[in-house]
């Protein structure tokens, strides 16, 4: 079964919701949606399951023009944020209810609900009602549920996000094992970069209802298209600095010089926007094409076993993604490295020019 948006608009009350998008979902692949809040992911699935009509474009599914079939006509399952299960029901029950629905077998119900719940590692918990679970069993069920009926289909609308850190780990893990198994399209929205890359498979970007890049996860994320992309696909966002190409040399903001590295000595004289990721950007000089530059501290933040620095000057401020904990005092003079051989180049309407060689290496 493959998924095909051609040219999908959707607008409520005049209001954009979804323009333009074009989508092609091929058969046992995984796909993310990633964006911030209010890109559009929700609104999109609600459209690939039927749950929506678009104002403008087509639903193919197999090639076969779906756009105006309800979701109870397509093989379709959806899971939430939310734990949705019903409360009266053992979780045994809760499974199976859509294949009771659908009239299916008794025997056939019971070996497919006993095979998911084993899938999802749930096999003991059959007996017990959802408020007897953790938040962890509680969303295995709902996955259970859509995931029993066999679907075409199967649509992860931001799944994991009520959960804690340990546990979105493990089912991320168990999410990629459990499609490789299965040949349908599974599509997964999230807000967050690392989630689409840990997840693999492939990632559509999208930005206030537009498609901005499609493709495998990695290659979006090392190669993006344009600024945007790479802003969205980075966590933290990428730094932008403005540059001025003239001569041998860049310069950011009119201050900061340095000679052009062998790679950027293809750029045209000219105004440009690089970019840099935060984890690039280093407190000890790595490579000879290092620039560096000394900036005050503005603010440390210590999550976990990571330190997210923010510098700024005059000029311009940069977020440094720091391996381990590190503590700095507000307005702490340090000097930074950014390596020219990993810094993207981006034209005035934001068009990537200047992919590094080292893109896709760490």
């Amino acid at each position: 079964m493959s998924l095909t948006l051609e040219d999908i608009d959707l607008s409520v009350g005049g209001e954009p919701y979804i323009s333009g998008v074009s989508l092609e979902l091929q058969p046992g692949s995984f796909n993310v949606l990633l964006g911030r809040t209010l890109a559009g992911k929700t609104t999109l699935m609600r459209l690939m399951a039927g749950l929506d009509s678009p104002s403008g474009g087509r639903v193919l599914m197999n090639g076969q023009d779906v756009t105006g079939v309800s979701v109870r006509h397509r093989n379709v399952s959806m899971v939430y944020q939310q734990f949705i299960n019903y409360p009266s029901l053992s979780v045994y029950d809760n499974i199976a209810s859509p294949l009771k629905l659908a009239g299916v077998a008794r025997r056939e119900i019971d070996r497919r609900v006993r095979e998911t719940a084993e899938m999802l590692h749930i096999e003991h918990l059959l007996e017990r009602l959802p408020l007897e679970l953790s938040g962890g069993q509680q969303q295995r069920t709902a996955m259970g549920r859509a995931l029993v009926k066999d679907a075409d289909i199967v649509l992860f609308d931001e799944p994991l996000v009520n959960l804690d850190y340990k546990l979105r780990e493990e089912f991320r893990e168990e999410l990629r094992a459990l499609f490789n198994e299965r040949h349908c399209i599974a599509v997964y929205a999230t807000t967050e970069p690392s989630e689409a890359l840990a997840l693999g498979g492939h990632t559509a970007v999208l930005h206030e209802g537009r498609l901005l890049q499609y493709g495998r996860s990695e290659d979006v994320y090392h190669r993006p298209l344009t600024l945007q992309t790479a802003e969205l696909f980075s966590e933290p966002p990428i730094n932008v600095l403005h540059g001025i190409v003239s001569g041998n040399e860049v310069t950011f903001d009119r201050q900061v010089h340095f000679p052009l590295s062998d790679e950027l000595s293809r750029l045209m004289p000219g105004e440009y926007r690089f970019g840099v990721r935060p984890a690039h950007v280093s407190l000890t000089r790595r490579a000879d094409d290092d620039i560096e530059v000394t900036m005050a501290v503005d603010m440390a933040e210590i999550s976990g076993s990571e330190t997210f620095l923010h510098v700024a000057d005059e000029r311009f401020h940069l977020t440094v993604h720091l391996e381990g904990v590190h503590e700095f005092e507000p307005g702490q003079t340090v000097t930074l490295y950014i390596p020219a051989h990993k810094v993207y180049a981006f034209d005035r309407q934001g068009a990537v020019v200047h992919i590094p060689v080292h893109a896709g290496r760490a």
